[in-house]
């Protein structure tokens, strides 16, 4: 007769084998998955979802992103010191606001990489929705019968939808890193500066907006107000100044809500894309073989408030050297 304790290890290595077969058939698929979705027209697709209140959620998601760092880094810390309860709770909030495209980016990695069913519809109603069609994919279903309890299953699904809006959310820090490359373009070629931000460009934008508006209003005319404040410099108001960093920044969550249709097609062809989504493979694989310790985490964050930082610095330098 064949022990109770055979039988669940009989399950596990039959668990185990399917599933080292199953996440190797996805990694094969993620070069086509990337052609399809992360190169033109693809992309162009997808940032379709992001006409409408994406334009509002990128501006807030930019203010979030710090407090998102914070909570990573704490997750590791606890992860560090062994408390790895407090580093689950951590890694699992989801501090951004979920966007229509990030949103769109997780449907697509469960239905087209991951080939699971799941309903678009139904996943924007209720996040939750991805825990539950990983959880019920036949797929999974031996690996899945090898957790102790219903709760630890559920604690799993959770899990793995968490890694899916981590790796949806990298799309807000390459969207701001674009968004501050396109800055620094402009400035150095409108302005002659660097400008790693919006706000380190304002004053240079409120300035060639007063000299102008100068220029227009000077009683000798124009062309004499040209070569008058040609020699003589126009400085802007506080009031300006301010008025056209709140402009830049609406300007910049406009570009921000679609930079992914210019970011995607390099991460692509530089292999990005396809490193991060096998990063996400290996977390997701890890999960469901029990071990659980390659937590994905999305390293854009870092590099975004990295350049923040220098952003700061700059704009500190300026008012200082002033």
């Amino acid at each position: 007769m064949v022990s109770s304790s055979t039988r669940a290890q009989t399950a596990d290595d039959t668990g185990r084998s399917g599933g080292l077969g199953y996440f190797k058939d996805r990694r094969a698929k993620v070069d086509g998955f990337v052609a399809r979705h992360f190169t033109w027209p693809g992309t162009l697709r997808l940032h379709g979802a992001a006409l409408g209140w994406d334009i509002l959620r990128a501006p807030v998601n930019v203010a979030l992103s710090p407090f998102l760092v914070l909570t990573r880094i704490a997750a590791y810390l606890c992860r560090r010191v062994g408390w790895r309860g407090a580093a689950d709770w951590l890694s699992r909030r989801r501090i951004l606001l979920r966007t229509s495209v990030a949103r769109r980016v997780e449907v697509l990695i469960v239905t087209d990489l991951l080939d699971l069913p799941l309903d678009e519809g139904a996943a924007a109603r209720d996040p939750s929705a991805l825990a539950r069609a990983v959880l019920a994919a036949p797929q999974f279903r031996e690996m899945i019968r090898t957790r102790a309890s219903t709760a630890e299953a559920e604690a799993l699904g959770e899990r793995i939808a968490g890694a899916l809006g981590e790796y949806a959310g990298t799309r807000s820090a390459v969207a701001e890193m674009t968004t501050t490359l396109c800055v620094l373009v402009v400035g150095a070629l409108a302005f002659q500066a660097l400008t790693p931000g919006m706000i380190s460009m304002a004053p240079g934008v409120a300035d060639a907006m007063a000299r102008t508006n100068a220029i227009a209003s000077f009683p000798l005319g124009q062309t004499l107000g040209g070569m008058w404040y040609g020699v003589f410099a126009v400085d802007a108001s506080p009031w300006l100044v301010a008025a056209t960093v709140a402009g830049l920044v609406m300007l910049g969550s406009v570009v921000a809500a679609f930079a992914g249709v210019l970011a995607d097609p390099v991460q692509s062809r530089l292999g990005i894309h396809r490193r991060r989504l096998g990063r996400l493979l290996d977390t997701v694989e890890e999960e469901f073989l029990g071990r659980g310790d390659k937590p994905f985490v999305a390293r854009e964050h870092f590099f975004a408030r990295i350049l923040d930082l220098w952003d700061a610095v700059s704009s500190a330098f300026r008012i200082f050297r002033n």
